[in-house]
């Protein structure tokens, strides 16, 4: 009785089929047999895995080859192309909308550690953007931006400088606006409309919807089901000059801003700096004021004695401003 001689198919496969240095190669042993393996890659590197991933450090061409068991009959060879990285720059995100935070970041294959150099550049002179934290720096390998217009094509390049090469990397971006709050303002010439975005808020621009700003007043309230007067709030804060209640709060001026239970227990003072108007915004859980040096806010007090650790922050320079008014219809 004759016996069929063993027959072993040695084969292999590699992906991605156009691989560059620095990201991972992944080699599919597809041999119908075998226990044992030996591959060598081309650059002194070997593996006994069955199927292998191998990273290349510099671009070129290699000789691949795979031996089963051992056996030199047993044994594929193939050619593979290495090229060089080409270098870009990732985003955090996939959707972009104005006043978020996005963080971008270059991606350079530098084996021998060169010294690189970032040049972000914004076309239009930044007019789009600005950075989340104002002491960043703009050269670094990893910058956080937040978009201030929405646009179509935002354009964001990046030159990448190294070893007496420059590479320029450019992509476009469409920023898509966003709903949200807005503060109406009113001066003695004009009223304004300011939207709102979190920690931020957008330039604000001259507005004809004052309808709001002609019945906003803090003279006078109702809370709890009760209408509460400048009169009957005075008996109890004697140089009050207009005030708004929320969440058990009554916030008031009276030769700045102060705050105090809603039975007038603890009151504590935000701001010494004479207050012309105020107003409160229930959905964003914050204070308005205006003063002399601008418009003001924080966030509502939630201490029993009226104690706050956040440190009022400035919303615009807009001057005499005599009326806010918050509108929660989202524009």
């Amino acid at each position: 009785m004759l016996m069929a001689c063993k027959k072993n198919n040695v084969s292999f496969t590699y992906a991605p089929t156009d691989p560059r240095a620095g990201a991972a190669v992944r080699f599919t042993n597809q041999s119908s047999s075998g226990e044992e393996w030996e591959w060598t890659f081309g650059d002194g590197a070997t593996s006994t895995l069955k199927s292998p991933s191998h990273i290349y450090r510099n671009p070129g061409t290699y000789i691949v080859s795979l031996k089963v068991d051992n056996k030199k009959a047993w044994m594929a060879s193939k050619q593979i192309t290495v090229y060089d990285t080409v270098p870009t720059f990732v985003a955090s995100d996939s959707v972009y909308a104005i006043y978020k935070d996005y963080t971008f970041t270059a991606n350079l294959y530098n084996p021998y550690n060169y010294e690189v150099k970032y040049d972000w550049i914004f076309p239009l002179n930044t007019q789009y953007v600005a950075p989340s934290d104002a002491s960043a720096t703009m050269d670094g390998s990893s910058i956080t931006i937040y978009f201030t217009q929405a646009l179509d094509s935002a354009p964001i390049w990046l030159n990448l400088i190294w070893n007496g090469d420059t590479v320029c990397i450019k992509k476009m971006f469409h920023v898509s606006d966003r709903a949200t709050n807005s503060l109406l303002l009113r001066t003695s010439d004009a009223a304004y409309r300011q939207r709102i975005f979190g920690s931020r808020a957008e330039q604000y621009q001259p507005t004809t919807d004052t309808g709001l700003l002609d019945a906003e007043q803090d003279t006078t309230q109702t809370y709890n089901g009760h209408v509460f007067t400048l009169a009957e709030v005075a008996s109890v804060f004697p140089e009050v000059e207009g005030f708004k209640m929320a969440n058990r709060k009554i916030y008031f001026r009276a030769k700045g801003l102060w705050v105090a239970n809603i039975d007038g227990a603890y009151p504590v003072q935000i701001d010494t700096v004479a207050c012309d108007a105020m107003t409160i915004d229930t959905h964003d859980n914050r204070i308005y004021w205006a003063n002399k040096n601008g418009v003001w806010y924080m966030p509502f007090v939630g201490s029993d004695n009226n104690k706050f650790v956040t440190v009022p922050a400035l919303l615009n320079n807009l001057t005499n401003v005599s009326k806010l008014a918050p509108d929660y219809e989202e524009k």
